[in-house]
């Protein structure tokens, strides 16, 4: 009985643990490289000195040395009235316009989600707004708006300045956001709405359910997180607003249009104070932070 020699079986190559994975990350910063310089250089690095500067008194003066102050323009941010007027204005003024632009995309949405004749071509004229510069859209709307030559008071009838007037100023320019912000909420909820499943209308038609019932029961808590998403964001948007007003009022007539931007951008370029603006400008920011903060906290909490 012979006995049968095996061959030894090659050895396994030796792999180095982690090095393609570290050349992995090497690459990915490589091709993100392009796209974090800038927002370095021009998002986070001019944060960063705003921040700073807000603890200083700078102001637009020649030969001033800029010292440091601590909690100095904290303390007289408090006690600003100005300041909290222009809060209370912005708050008034996020709040209407995101909840009639909701309220008015959600209808229109609704509509161009029907089969329609020429649903296509009243698709594009619905987000016609929403290509125009928010510069244009003001020059326009004063127009409207104008007392002597302006179509509204022809229609009407009357002779009344809106943008001047001191109740209806600020009614009118929340009708104009309204106007200019409507498009994109209307994209996202018509978005919204075709991603809903035809089977579930199909199964409460069968149990006899109405419009009103389909539209509570289902449509609603199907558009739930894009209402959440789309509403955060008019929000944020709408509270940092400053081109559109400032072309319609510029914080007129007497303060009663003047937004935090509008007010942030007067302490600097009007008054000069640097300082004092910058701890505006991280006031407001504070604000839009928390915002982003509880609609993250919200969808992560709804992920689980």
């Amino acid at each position: 009985m012979t006995a049968t020699a095996t061959r030894p079986s090659p050895p396994k190559p030796r792999t180095r643990r982690g090095g393609g994975g570290s050349r992995r990350n090497r690459e990915m910063w490589v091709l993100m490289l392009p796209a974090l310089v800038p927002v370095l250089l021009f998002s986070v690095g001019p944060l960063l000195y705003g921040v700073g500067l807000a603890f200083t008194d700078a102001r637009a003066t020649r030969n001033r040395d800029v010292s440091f102050t601590g909690l100095e323009n904290v303390y007289e941010l408090f006690g600003d009235a100005d300041f909290w007027s222009s809060f209370k204005i912005g708050l008034i003024w996020s709040v209407s316009v995101t909840v009639l632009q909701f309220l008015a995309a959600l209808g229109l949405a609704l509509l161009l989600n029907q089969n329609l004749r020429f649903r296509g071509v009243a698709r594009v004229l619905a987000v016609v707004p929403w290509a125009m510069p928010p510069v244009v859209i003001g020059l326009m709307w004063k127009l409207v708006y104008h007392p002597d030559a302006g179509i509204l008071n022809s229609m009407l009838g009357t002779d009344v300045n809106w943008l001047a007037d001191f109740s209806l100023a600020l009614p009118a320019i929340i009708v104009v956001g309204v106007w200019t912000g409507m498009p994109q909420t209307t994209v996202v909820l018509l978005a919204g709405l075709q991603s809903v499943p035809k089977e579930l209308y199909e199964a409460v038609e069968v149990d006899g359910a109405g419009r009103w019932r389909r539209f509570w029961n289902i449509t609603l808590p199907q558009l739930r997180p894009v209402i959440v998403a789309i509403t955060s964001l008019d929000f944020v948007w709408n509270i940092n607003q400053f081109g559109l007003v400032y072309v319609l009022t510029a914080g007129g007539p007497g303060g009663q249009t003047r937004l935090p931007m509008l007010f942030a951008y007067e302490e600097a370029f009007r008054y000069r104070f640097f300082g004092y603006a910058s701890m505006l400008g991280v006031a407001f920011a504070i604000v839009v932070l928390a915002v982003l903060g509880l609609y993250l906290w919200r969808q992560m909490k709804e992920a689980k």
